[in-house]
């Protein structure tokens, strides 16, 4: 039988120590990088380990010192953490101490703009506070004023793993901004917006552009019901009614009557008009929020011929969506909710897992595979595993039989490639 064990499993992955890393080379990576103020701050901890050649990463948010991701990575893996923070606007002290030196000194901003640009956001921030009497739920470093819970709120995800990533997204849903998620199949895009409705009591109702959902469906229609004609309303003016959170998955899939209808009810507290029903007014609910993914478009665009039958979405109706591209998870964050999801499972087998998601992604990006490897996949096929003690007995209906012969024997390669068997 063909076992994967913890160490043999994980002996692959880690590289070769002796490997160089430019980013590090001119600066120590130890200490406190940050981003933000007050309530709304976040940083990253950087400090030894007690094991050789690795590093400890503790992350915490607010004003405390309370930590909420705690684990030990290697060199290779903290250049691209540092990388990713200097993305995400996270700023070390030493960096920080340039940055005041050069405003001294007449750099690209001086230091009447920088003191002009913190005042704007500490004013922002201070409009952002939550008043007391209002409830609500902290994402990220967010706080979303509460719902109320219904029938239609989703269920919380314990496991899922809320990243940097997201803040924004959150941001924009307290400010009431339209918001699409662009990026490949099964990056998580949807479960996005569900796992922080869920957590703040709100409703979700979801249209799915699959080349059947038609204008009537979107918006409503006349009926016949014993005897009498009525209306129907579509899913869209129901959500604008009862204040639910729309998500039209697929949206560049959508018919081109759908996206007439929508461009209206994108502008600031657009209203829907109901020309079948007299030219009636549908007036948003102040809970109503509006959500599209999508495949291919905008920064996807380029990979429209893995998504046949994909529409181009042209400039001006992005232009009134926040588009978001997002992308699958780290490695590192994988192996989080990997740990978080199977508690049973070992570190190294989690990133060992991860690590080979993460080579199946990339063949899909090279159009060596047709299909992606999503996290839900991901999972699927630990748990069989678990239960099996049988990487290839786990991988026949969690893997294989979703792809042809030919993906399968890819596939089945790439897994070889991270795990040793037993003979």
């Amino acid at each position: 039988m063909r076992r994967l064990t913890g160490p043999r499993a994980s002996a692959l992955y880690f590289p070769p120590m002796n490997a160089s890393y430019p980013a590090l080379q001119d600066e120590d990576p130890l200490g406190i990088y940050t981003r933000g103020a007050g309530r709304a701050s976040e940083w990253w901890r950087v400090s030894p380990s007690g094991r050789a050649h690795m590093y400890r990463i503790e992350h915490g948010q607010g004003e405390d010192d309370k930590v909420d991701i705690d684990t030990e990575i290697d060199l290779d893996n903290l250049e691209a953490k540092l990388l990713k923070w200097r993305r995400e606007g996270f700023v070390s002290e030493a960096q920080r101490a340039d940055e005041a030196r050069a405003a001294q000194a007449g750099g690209t901003f001086s230091a009447a703009l920088q003191q002009a640009v913190r005042a704007a956001r500490e004013a922002g921030a201070a409009q952002a506070e939550p008043q007391s009497s209002t409830p609500t739920v902290r994402i990220g470093s967010v706080e979303l004023p509460r719902g109320k819970p219904n029938a239609l709120v989703p269920r919380v995800n314990a496991a899922y793993l809320f990243t940097g990533r997201g803040d924004d997204i959150v941001q924009d849903i307290v400010e009431n901004r339209r918001v699409m998620l662009i990026g490949h199949t099964g990056s998580g895009k949807t479960s996005f917006i569900e796992q922080v409705a869920a957590r703040a009591d709100y409703g979700v109702l979801r249209a799915n552009m699959n080349g059947q959902t038609t204008i009537g469906d979107f918006v409503g229609f006349w009926t016949v019901k014993g005897g009498e004609t009525i209306w129907v309303d579509g899913i869209l003016p129901v959500a604008m009614r009862e204040g639910y959170w729309l998500i039209i998955d697929e949206l560049d899939f959508a018919e081109p009557s759908i996206l007439a209808v929508l461009t209206a009810v994108l502008e600031p507290n657009g209203r829907l008009l109901l020309k079948e029903r007299g030219n009636e007014i549908v007036e948003p609910h102040p809970s109503f929020r509006l959500f599209a993914t999508a495949n291919a478009a905008g920064a996807m665009s380029a990979y429209r011929h893995l998504y046949q039958g994909a529409n181009l979405l042209n400039e001006a109706f992005l232009d009134r969506w926040r588009v978001y591209l997002f992308d699958y998870l780290s490695l590192e964050e994988e192996t989080e909710v990997l740990l978080r999801t199977l508690p049973v499972l070992t570190r190294p087998l989690a990133q060992t897992l991860a690590a080979i998601a993460a080579d199946c992604r990339a063949a899909f990006a090279r159009e060596d595979l047709a299909s992606a490897f999503s996290t839900r996949r991901l999972i699927d096929w630990a748990e069989l595993m678990l239960r099996t003690g049988d990487v290839e007995r786990a991988a026949g209906p969690a893997i294989y039989a979703k792809v042809s012969a030919d993906e399968a024997a890819l596939i089945r390669s790439i897994i070889r490639h991270h795990v040793i068997f037993d003979a």
